[in-house]
């Protein structure tokens, strides 16, 4: 198994490849399982995008990492299935909210005695742990199996802002992104390169939070960001709101190589995605729509 430790805070083009299973010989690379926001929208109109809530995994130096575990982890896991026979892994939740992590009852290979999760995460607004939050979603009447029925070896890791975990030679910063939500931002670092998963970007952040966020993510490999909406009673497509010009604006003031923003709206169909791909590619070309499949290879 993998050294890790949780530590004390210390104040050229990338090719996309959709489907294909993760590139062979990549040291570093991302791939993205669900990239919805709030609820899973399976339709014939988000089939090119996905419908899957928020799941994306990273694989650096041969270790396995996660982050949320919406319902997009069901797929990871049957992936893993086929190709893993015993498997060690690290889940980070940036925060509890049910699309981060509804996934997680039907995440098969936490059933398999022969395997070991490591799983992260903050309090969640009312104090709950992030163990007590998968917990209580998979009691009854919600879910017919208990946590307990989880046969795979379950480690639990409390994280607050600036902590900072180390695994081996891989290195994973922390820092609150959203206080209204307490959802907190990833860093991945792994030798010269680095990756940061912010995908709670507020509608309206302080100058004290926009400054911490660009600090933390600047400079990074890749950005994984979301867009910003507002909420359902107010939500429309021109509604100053509802934008991924944060996203965009956070990318060029910190310097990222690649941004990719993730968590559509269950509202956005495929048809209204590829216009905003066209619209964000013509202010910052090194921008992606994530879509279900897609992987990204660092190095």
């Amino acid at each position: 198994m993998s050294h890790f430790e949780l530590l004390p805070p210390q104040s050229h083009v990338i090719q996309e490849q959709p489907t294909q299973l993760l590139s062979q010989g990549s040291e570093f690379v991302v791939k993205f399982w669900g990239v919805r926001g709030l609820i899973p929208t399976p339709a014939s109109n988000t089939s090119r995008y996905g419908g899957n809530t928020a799941c994306v995994e990273m694989q650096v130096a041969g270790k396995h990492l996660v982050f949320d575990g919406g319902t997009g982890l069901r797929l990871l896991g049957k992936s893993w299935l086929q190709r893993q026979p015993m498997l060690e892994a690290h889940l980070f939740f940036t925060n509890s909210q049910s699309n981060r992590i509804q996934g997680f009852p039907f995440f098969a290979p936490a059933f398999m005695r022969e395997n070991c999760f490591h799983i992260y995460g903050t309090a969640a607004l009312n104090g709950a742990s992030i163990k007590q939050c998968l917990y209580d979603q998979m009691l009854q009447p919600h879910f017919p199996y208990p946590l307990q029925m989880m046969q795979s070896q379950l480690h639990f890791h409390h994280l607050t802002s600036a902590k900072v975990v180390k695994i081996d030679d891989v290195t994973i910063t922390t820092a609150i992104i959203n206080h209204y939500q307490k959802s907190i931002g990833y860093r991945v670092s792994w030798k010269e390169h680095s990756v940061a998963y912010v995908t709670d970007l507020p509608n309206r952040a302080t100058e004290v939070d926009q400054g911490c966020i660009a600090q933390f993510t600047k400079g990074v490999d890749l950005l994984i960001a979301n867009a910003t909406y507002a909420p359902p009673a107010s939500r429309n497509y021109h509604d100053p709101d509802f934008h991924w010009e944060a996203a965009v604006d956070l990318a060029k003031t910190v310097e990222v190589k690649r941004l990719v923003i993730s968590h559509h709206h269950p509202d956005d169909h495929d048809d209204f995605l590829d216009q905003v791909q066209v619209e964000v590619k013509s202010v910052f070309p090194k921008a992606l729509l994530a879509r279900e499949g897609l992987v990204v290879p660092i190095v």
